[in-house]
């Protein structure tokens, strides 16, 4: 009997396989770099202006020096001697400025930059970056230069004796902001294989790669050298330089079933948090409350008799107290995909720092059944 039942399992699973979602389908251009084609990372210091007294202070034993003396540097160049002590300004601040650059942008070609403060300025909302020259910290080279308005990822407002402030305001982008002014050129050669390095090595999509490239030439050109490397021969009617790139274009173009690994990404600082459809969460019990102390001073004034030529004394009593709200508890049944997950947390009214932090938990208890990846 217990045979006739497994052959059933079986045969439902052969008729009914055609019923799971089949996986999704990327062009290899999505999925890798091309091996010795290394990014280069820029970094260059700039100001940005425009802010609504939200800059370095240029006063006090904390205030950012190197803010005002960049400022009298800068209008140094365009012929204005002024007295650096004298500057008071807090619509400026000094922030580093990153971008990144790949061998296959060309002089003219745009990139997104990243900027940062450097100084105590309290908030770059508004700003505007001046133009700035961006190097390669290895050899000093300027590699492209960047300008332009700023977008800050938070808010923050401020009156006198209060401020809020939501998110980070500290860090902004500034898309196509930088211009590339120069770049090392990167040229194939047919002394060694044409690398593929995969974005996100992945055993079977580097065995998909192989297949579909050897499978579009009809030849053994590709080999697997390891999960994150696949290695392809150049044919003989592909070894000038022009015809290389084109066969490394066909190569790109080429799609392939990608199995991406379940992932939850989470940004703490926006409190942001991407779930893939493919996590999965064990049955576990989720419990969450919150706990305050509380601890105050109050003054006792001790009043003597009168006539009895006692002092009044003032004593401090020390107060403290805790409380506890009551724990609001979950029990995720077996195999809880994203979407029950997240019904179950919006239930509990749950802030996303919370949830945050419960992911956080459930990857430390073993059942999540996911990569988590903290930015």
């Amino acid at each position: 009997m217990k045979k006739k039942v497994y052959s059933l399992v079986i045969v439902a699973l052969v008729v009914f396989g055609v019923s799971v979602p089949l996986q999704a389908q990327s062009k290899l251009a999505d999925l890798v770099e091309i091996q010795n084609a290394e990014r280069t990372e820029l970094i260059g210091y700039g100001l940005v202006t425009g802010l609504d007294r939200t800059g370095d202070r240029s006063s006090s034993s904390r205030g950012s020096v190197f803010t005002v003396q960049s400022i009298a540097n800068m209008l140094e160049n365009f012929g204005i001697t002024v007295d650096a002590e004298r500057l008071r300004t807090r619509n400026v601040a000094a922030v580093m400025v990153t971008a990144t650059i790949t061998p296959y942008h060309a002089p003219g070609s745009e990139i997104d930059i990243t900027v940062s403060s450097l100084g105590d300025a309290s908030s770059l909302q508004g700003g505007v970056l001046l133009q700035t020259p961006l190097f390669d910290p290895d050899n000093d080279a300027v590699f492209a230069k960047a300008q332009g308005p700023l977008i800050v990822g938070g808010i923050t407002a401020e009156i006198p004796g209060a401020r809020l402030s939501q998110n980070q305001t500290l860090t902004a982008t500034i898309p196509s902001g930088g211009t590339v002014e120069r770049n090392e050129e990167f040229n194939l050669s047919t002394e060694e294989p044409l690398g593929l390095v995969l974005r996100e090595p992945n055993y079977a999509n580097a065995r998909n790669m192989v297949e579909i490239i050897n499978e579009t030439f009809d030849e053994e050109l590709a080999s697997m050298h390891h999960p994150g490397l696949v290695k392809v021969n150049w044919p003989e009617a592909f070894r000038d330089r022009g015809t290389m790139n084109v066969f490394t274009s066909i190569i790109l173009e080429q799609e392939i079933q990608v199995e991406s690994p379940a992932k939850v990404v989470i940004n703490e600082r926006t409190g942001t948090i991407v779930a893939g459809g493919e996590v999965v969460i064990d049955d576990v019990m989720i419990s969450h409350g919150n706990i305050q102390v509380r601890t105050q001073v109050t003054p006792y004034v001790s009043q003597p008799p009168a006539f009895s030529g006692g002092e009044t004394q003032v004593f401090d009593v020390p107060e403290a107290g805790i409380s506890e709200q009551a724990a609001q508890t979950i029990v995720l049944e077996p195999e809880t995909n994203v979407q029950q997950l997240a019904g179950s947390l919006n239930a509990l009214g749950l802030s996303p720092r919370d949830i945050i932090s419960i992911f956080q938990a459930l990857d430390r208890a073993g059942v999540l059944r996911g990569k988590l990846i903290v930015m």
